[in-house]
């Protein structure tokens, strides 16, 4: 199998000049590739799903017919990113990261933004994200997004675009992880050859996160994850981050609040719980602050967190950063507070509750891509180029009804890469995650989860949309591009 009939079409290809010249990154990679006998690169990707399969590496699809559990669908082939496009994407994430916990901050106190007329009020009030119970909370160090996944884009010029940010509980660093552990079996010989940069310590990093954040007591600190139960749609992440950081899994009913703190059931009594990296969602937090039919949360679990006695990773409240609208203000965040030019841009967006921007979106529906502010996994989007006039309509009477609840952004001619379909390679559209920790100071993990559309020409990367992975690696030393 060789690439001599592989098209990079009108898009930016990873591994491609639209010249079809390999790009130096991609080299050794393809040479090794290209030097596998008839069928073996099939093959390997067969093992590489049959390791999946053994390993147990799978999501839940909720209604889904065939059952709900599926496999992480993966494509043996690697997507690479120089070093030079890594510090710039490290120094850009960086900024960003910093500029939004600044913003976070100020929501929930003195609110200065708000006065200075950056950001509307009602914008802010009516986000889905912004819990008035919060308001007031000093987390510790003044981090509210300890574990970040922000979405990055390529356009058809590879340049990269922040398409969103996920604050509130990103997904998917597991897969991360083993993406990695499958693929080191699946090439070895290529990773003997190329200068990668590890993710293996990421584990490591999100444990001394998890202490750097924790209340000073003097004593050892007790983290947790906490857990929704085994029928959440990620509960293999949870149980999987919980094995490799050596800390306990935990369900609400596991918990309890006694004597003005945290504690954990066990054999041997109750345990103090210090930290508590939380997959819960605020609704369902604590049923005497949130939802009071929650059966998922801790009771009480929020006065102890006033209190500075637990530390909720990430803090209650940051959602109001993850809503799409909010999104489109960013640029204006990082200046007010950084007082700097923004490294990422932003995709260019439409506020549809501005009118004449409505306007525009509903008469440009059949060329936009029209999202749901709060909504993610690829739900509650249109996708015009790819939709019927008859869901335009309808789409268009949703928006009519909402237009606080939906931007519209143009649609990007997202970059590709190749992936293995049956005998030969096609490009298919690709997005990247990186994962960002922030405890004491800001670190990202090299590469993080490149998604790929695996149906030809979609432009949808989500695994609940028919989407995949690839493993990602970064080059730990300066290479052309």
């Amino acid at each position: 199998m060789d690439f001599s009939a592989y098209d990079t079409g009108a898009f930016y290809d990873e591994m491609f000049t639209s010249q079809g010249q390999t790009r130096p990154s991609y080299q050794v990679l393809q040479k090794r590739l290209e030097s596998l006998p008839a069928g073996e690169i099939a093959a390997r990707q067969a093992a590489a799903e049959q390791f999946f399969y053994d390993l147990g590496i799978t999501f839940t699809v909720y209604g889904h017919s065939e059952g709900t559990e599926k496999i992480f669908p993966f494509d043996i082939v690697p997507r690479i990113i120089s070093s030079q496009d890594w510090n710039f994407l490290e120094k850009g994430l960086t900024q960003r990261i910093y500029a939004l916990n600044l913003f976070i901050d100020d929501i929930y106190h003195n609110q200065k933004i708000i006065k200075d007329g950056l950001v509307p009020a009602e914008l802010i009030h009516s986000a889905e994200g912004f819990f008035p119970q919060c308001v007031g909370i000093n987390p510790p160090h003044g981090v509210w997004s300890h574990i970040t996944g922000t979405d990055l884009v390529r356009d058809e010029k590879g340049e990269f675009f922040v398409l969103e940010d996920n604050l509130r509980s990103p997904s998917g660093v597991s897969y991360v992880l083993a993406n990695r552990r499958i693929l080191k079996r699946t090439l070895p010989v290529v990773f003997e050859q190329i200068n990668i940069r590890p993710v293996d310590d990421y584990p490591t990093m999100l444990l001394d996160m998890m202490h750097q954040v924790a209340p000073s007591t003097g004593g050892p600190v007790t983290a947790a994850i906490l857990t929704p139960g085994m029928f959440n749609s990620a509960y293999y992440e949870h149980s999987y981050l919980a094995m490799q950081t050596g800390v306990e899994l935990v369900e609400g009913r596991d918990l309890v609040v006694h004597d003005g703190y945290v504690m954990m059931r066990t054999t041997r009594g109750l345990k103090r719980v210090d930290v508590i990296y939380r997959r819960v969602g605020e609704d369902y937090l604590d049923p005497q602050t949130f939802r009071p039919d929650s059966l998922l949360g801790l009771p009480g679990l929020m006065e102890v967190y006033r209190a500075g006695k637990v530390t909720l990773a990430n803090a209650p409240g940051t959602g109001v950063a993850d809503d799409k609208v909010i999104y489109s203000y960013i640029p204006e965040i990082i200046k007010y507070y950084l007082d700097e030019e923004p490294i990422l841009k932003n995709v260019p967006t439409y506020l549809c509750w501005k009118e004449k921007e409505l306007s525009y979106v509903l008469e440009n529906l059949d060329q936009l891509v029209v999202k749901a502010a709060n909504e993610s996994g690829g739900y509650g989007m249109l996708v015009g180029p790819a939709s019927s006039k008859q869901e335009q309509a309808a789409f268009g009477e949703k928006i009519k009804a909402n237009p606080r609840n939906y931007i519209a952004q143009p649609t990007l001619n997202l970059s590709r890469a190749p992936v293995i379909v049956g005998d030969h390679f096609e490009g298919r559209h690709v997005d990247l995650r990186p994962y960002i920790l922030y405890g004491e100071e800001i670190k990202i993990l090299p590469g993080g989860l490149t998604r790929v559309a695996l149906k030809k020409d979609s432009l949808v990367v989500n695994s609940s949309q028919g989407g995949g992975s690839k493993d990602t690696w970064v080059l730990a030393e300066p290479d052309q591009t």
